[in-house]
């Protein structure tokens, strides 16, 4: 077997000219240099759709060596000239344009109930704001690789992988070959979160051992999936509400995003049902920026913007945050709407116990809370967030979760996951920062990028509803609600709305001691 490293185009927007090896080639243990890309270009004439957002069109410069050590080093060496193909685009182009986007008159209508214009028009009050959500990488521990091994009977491949059935046919195609001739072994992954749904590292490695006829792995570093990888795509939320004789009478979302929009269904998500003048409608701007799922996809966000605005809508009706939810989901129990997706009653639940765990206003002086309730995933979550502050800055000490999640199988493993998604959904509503310059993203590896530490992790209080019901989805639901609940948190302790992420930018700090 040998050792494959691949360069890629240091920008979106760019393909490969030329290059130069003669330097990589020289170091011990490199075996050959050469490009790839022919047959990926191939691929995507073929209209593989669920692939064409992740590849590039153009080639790629492979080292071929005896280590993945020698790969990688040699490939640093290698001088390259590239060319722009299409626009290197930056953040601030971004913003503008999704700006636009919520202002302008091309967003497709998802869902719309009632008569959206005359709530407002009757309003005795109207609130609107908009929130912002950067791109995020998937930052699984475990960077990107892969085995493959290309003969004339067969194809071996081996790796981390969250679709295996998709790589075999994505290489098949790819190859040009028939899919009962592929066998692909999962391994355990180091962090998948979505980054591994789309395997375009195996499309590489068996495109390279097609090319040398040899058992390859192909390895890449940290700073390859962070620069050239998929990412969560930016988005922004503008929601508007209109209140009336003390009741939220219509409620308008408008969702702009980068490379697609919420799936159908989270329209249908509360507050559906709840409000009688309701709509959701969405916009896209199509990047050449590299977008894919990214763990609880699109309600990854939305669920702090809108938990964060229901906390705003609460205090100017002058009622207790929780109370209002229940209030609103009385309206939605025993609904005879199919479209609607979550449980009223169930929620309600979940709602009502994580008031109860948490000792939902009965905490000590200095010691803040904030609720969020999301149904994602098909799953049921409520969570309350205490914070205290340090030198006037947030500390996350404990976050108490509800779920609903029907019957749990594995209780260990069930807390695991909600206690993972509970802290990756804090990091990164609180540090997560990827931005783009020139087509370049701005941090590159930890040093840059900033993720959640140990000492700032809070406690995590899991609760389970009891219940005979099928299981549901749990690896994902546990994150959406955690960046409103901690938002509403700080609001509570600081009297600070923040409506864009990180928080960090919000709040004018870069660090958290724990």
């Amino acid at each position: 077997m040998v050792y494959a490293a691949v360069v890629r185009p240091p920008a979106f927007g760019q393909t490969l000219v030329s290059f130069d090896a003669s330097e990589a080639k020289s170091i011990s243990g490199v075996l050959d240099v050469f490009t790839i890309g022919e047959k990926a270009r191939n691929f995507l004439s073929k209209g593989y759709v669920s692939w064409t957002s992740i590849l590039s069109e153009s080639d790629k410069i492979v080292v071929v060596a005896t280590s993945t050590w020698a790969a990688l080093k040699a490939k640093k060496t290698i001088k390259t000239v590239w060319k722009q193909a299409t626009e290197l685009e930056s953040s601030a182009f971004h913003d503008k344009k999704l700006m636009a986007l919520l202002e302008g008159d091309t967003l497709k209508v998802i869902r719309e109930d009632g008569n959206i214009n005359d709530s407002f028009k009757q309003a005795d009050t109207i609130i609107e704001r908009t929130y912002h959500s950067p791109f995020l990488p998937h930052n699984c521990l475990e960077p990107m690789n892969f085995y493959a091994n290309v003969t004339a009977s067969k194809i071996e491949l081996v790796g981390p992988t969250q679709t295996p059935e998709e790589v075999s046919k994505a290489v098949a195609v790819l190859l040009d070959r028939k899919v009962e001739e592929i066998t692909v072994e999962m391994t355990r992954m180091g962090g998948g979160f979505g980054r591994r749904l789309y395997s375009d590292f195996a499309l590489e490695a068996a495109e390279i051992a097609a090319k040398i006829q040899k058992p390859v792995k192909m390895v890449s570093a940290r700073e390859d999936d962070m620069t050239t990888g998929v990412y969560k795509p930016s988005v922004k939320y503008q929601i508007k509400a209109a209140i009336k004789d003390g009741k939220i009478t219509g409620y308008h979302l408008k969702e702009a995003a980068i490379n697609g929009n919420m799936y159908g269904s989270i329209a249908h998500f509360f507050p559906a049902g709840c409000i009688p003048n309701y709509k959701v409608a969405a916009a896209t701007y199509n990047s050449n920026i590299t977008t894919g799922a990214w763990r609880a996809p699109y309600t990854n966000f939305l669920a702090f913007a809108e938990q964060s605005f229901f906390d705003e809508l609460a205090a100017a009706i002058n009622i207790d945050p929780i109370q209002l939810r229940l209030d609103l989901l009385q309206k939605v129990k025993n609904t005879t709407d199919k479209r609607i997706q979550y449980s009223g009653e169930r929620m309600e639940n979940a709602i009502k116990l994580v008031r109860e765990k948490s000792n939902w206003g009965k905490t000590p002086n200095g010691i803040y809370q904030g609720f969020a309730s999301y149904y994602s995933h098909n799953t049921h979550v409520a969570e309350v967030a205490d914070i205290e502050l340090k030198d006037g800055f947030p500390i996350i000490k404990k976050v108490t979760v509800a779920v609903d999640c029907g019957v749990v199988i594995n209780l260990s493993g069930a807390k695991n996951q909600v206690e993972g998604g509970v802290i990756d959904g804090i990091g990164h509503a609180m540090f997560g920062d990827m931005s783009f310059e020139n087509g370049k993203p701005t941090a590159k590896n930890f040093d840059v990028y900033r993720l959640i530490r140990m000492q700032e992790t809070p406690k995590v209080e899991v609760h389970f509803l009891q219940n005979d019901l099928s299981p549901t989805g749990l690896g994902e639901p546990g994150l959406p609600p955690a960046g409103g609940a901690v938002a509403n948190a700080i609001n509570a302790a600081l009297g600070k709305r923040v409506y864009s992420q990180p928080f960090v930018k919000a709040l004018k700090k870069n660090t958290v001691v724990g």
